[in-house]
């Protein structure tokens, strides 16, 4: 089967004016373009005038689980993605977290299973959605758990930092609905626990997030254990270019629904910044929650032991808090979202894997205590808040070494932050620096560009940034310095370069 470049698009809109949605519909096979053509035309009908869920041709015990939710208008994405899902066709869907994508592909799944009854097989799933968190497995399996009430379908999750052998004991009888992590879930196929090959649904949720952990080698090891004739759902917050080629090696003929651009923040987030020196952050966040008092605010820090660091300094001033991130047990992690959910503790403090993960109803606030070197981590991070409805603010704190990570955001949000000025008493931050106090990139400040001009004394010396080595070392010959240029970096770099001239000397007199 070939496919065809022609791509049919539908722009829908509120009578406002806003734009709400974009269905992008991709044809099969050119011979049947016409009928196909027709098809598409029914479909983008029943997306503009199914705008209830009793619209939706859902059987009846789901529209009343719906209903005991309290549920009754759908979200965009819920309105464009159900409607093909239904249909059994593939989808690609981007939307920003928070609108509701799990719905989306949780109903017209739970609705095809109840239509074809069969009964799992021992360690049989008929259903296997990946997540790459393992708060997000939990919060996905506690959804589908709830709209399949009463249905007599078994959903369970499987993920890391709990003992295997009780997954092992559950999937023996058979499951309708598995979701996982994508480690757990090689753990068990690997130890013969779990059988894929009767999966009826896959659904990839959080895509990107998928890619950004490194799990693109375990997805490719999970596909060819998968039969082919099978739905597949992808959903995704953003979209970028690496997604667009994994969507093509797994789903056929997809059907892309998008509710908002690639990449944009949340509308009703106030986002503000604050440029401040590194070491002036700690005093600046107690400041902050003495002053605004939040009821519920998440705290993203770039590392494990900055967040353990950040939760340190603000008990010993009196204010509670707790951190999550993966260094921590399971039942640690859950304890600590369980109490920010009740409300013990105002605050938690997680690093990015946590980001998507944690689905806390009324969150106000959400503080950059670091900025993400990844910019499509600030989208995920700050669409914590402003969900179902609600606004929220997000507050970045941006150090001298970190402006061109808010650059970065800006450049790919199209939105800039509003400038708060740093309060009374604190120092204005120092010079910009190019150069990252985490992520370990080179000061661009210094040297010339690097080149591969002075050869290796040894192998160790040709490493990058050893001084007198061979490769792309500041100061060194490979810099440009060693071949009489002179370096306006730091003192000790200059001397590697002298040094290698030294020896150069001594070599041409012997």
């Amino acid at each position: 089967m070939t496919r065809s470049s022609r791509t049919y698009r539908l722009h829908c809109f509120f009578l406002s004016g806003s734009l709400i949605t974009r269905v992008v519909l991709t044809d099969g096979e050119r011979a049947h373009e016409s009928y196909s053509c027709c098809a598409h035309w029914l479909l983008i009908f029943k997306v503009l005038f199914l705008t209830k869920f009793s619209d939706f041709a859902l059987a009846e015990p789901i529209q009343k689980a719906i209903a005991a939710g309290g549920y009754t208008t759908p979200t965009p994405i819920q309105q464009q993605a159900i409607p093909p899902a239904l249909e059994g066709k593939d989808i690609l869907g981007i939307a920003q977290t928070g609108t509701g994508k799990t719905a989306a592909f949780s109903l017209p799944s739970i609705h095809h299973l109840l239509n074809n009854k069969k009964r799992a097989g021992r360690f049989e799933c008929r259903m296997l959605v990946l997540a790459p968190t393992r708060e997000l497995a939990r919060q996905i399996a506690d959804s589908m758990t709830g709209y399949s009430k009463g249905l007599g379908m078994y959903v369970t999750s499987a993920f890391g930092g709990v003992p295997i052998n009780r997954q092992k004991r559950i999937l023996e009888r058979g499951v309708d609905v598995l979701v996982a992590t994508p480690g757990r879930l090689l753990d068990l196929v690997d130890q013969r626990f779990l059988n894929l090959s009767k999966v009826e649904i896959l659904v990839l949720d959080e895509a990107d997030q998928m890619l950004d952990l490194g799990f693109i080698v375990p997805l490719k090891k999970i596909v060819p254990l998968l039969p082919k004739q099978r739905q597949s759902l992808f959903f995704s917050a953003t979209m970028p270019k690496t997604i667009s080629q994994l969507a093509d090696q797994f789903l056929t003929n997809p059907i892309q629904v998008s509710v908002a651009p690639q990449s944009t923040t949340a509308e009703r987030v106030d986002q503000r910044v604050t440029y401040i020196n590194q070491d002036d952050k700690q005093r600046l966040l107690k400041d902050f929650v003495n002053n605004e008092n939040p009821d519920h605010m998440l705290v993203f820090t770039q590392t494990k032991h900055a967040a353990d660091k950040v939760v340190k300094n603000l008990m010993a001033v009196g204010i509670h808090s707790a951190a999550i991130h993966g260094n921590k047990s399971q039942p640690q992690r859950e304890r600590a979202l369980g109490d920010f959910k009740k409300g013990k503790i105002n605050i938690l403090v997680a690093t990015d894997i946590a980001a998507r993960g944690i689905d806390v109803d009324g969150i106000t606030h959400v503080i950059n205590f670091d900025m993400p070197n990844v910019s499509e981590q600030y989208v995920h991070r700050i669409g914590r808040t402003a969900r179902a409805g609600a606004s929220g603010i997000s507050y970045s704190m941006v150090a001298p070494d970190e402006r061109q990570f808010l650059r970065d955001v800006v450049k790919l949000t199209g939105v800039s932050p509003d400038v708060v000025p740093l309060p009374e008493g604190y120092d204005e931050p120092a010079r910009e620096e190019v150069a990252s106090r985490i992520y370990g990139q080179k000061p661009k400040k210094y040297g010339a560009t690097p080149t591969r001009n002075g050869p290796a004394r040894n192998k160790h010396s040709a490493r990058k940034g050893r001084p007198g080595g061979g490769g792309s070392g500041r100061g060194g010959p490979g810099s440009g310095a060693g071949a009489g240029a002179k370096s306006d970096g730091p003192k000790h770099w200059n001397n590697g370069a002298k040094s290698f001239k030294r020896r150069q000397a001594r070599n041409a007199d012997a």
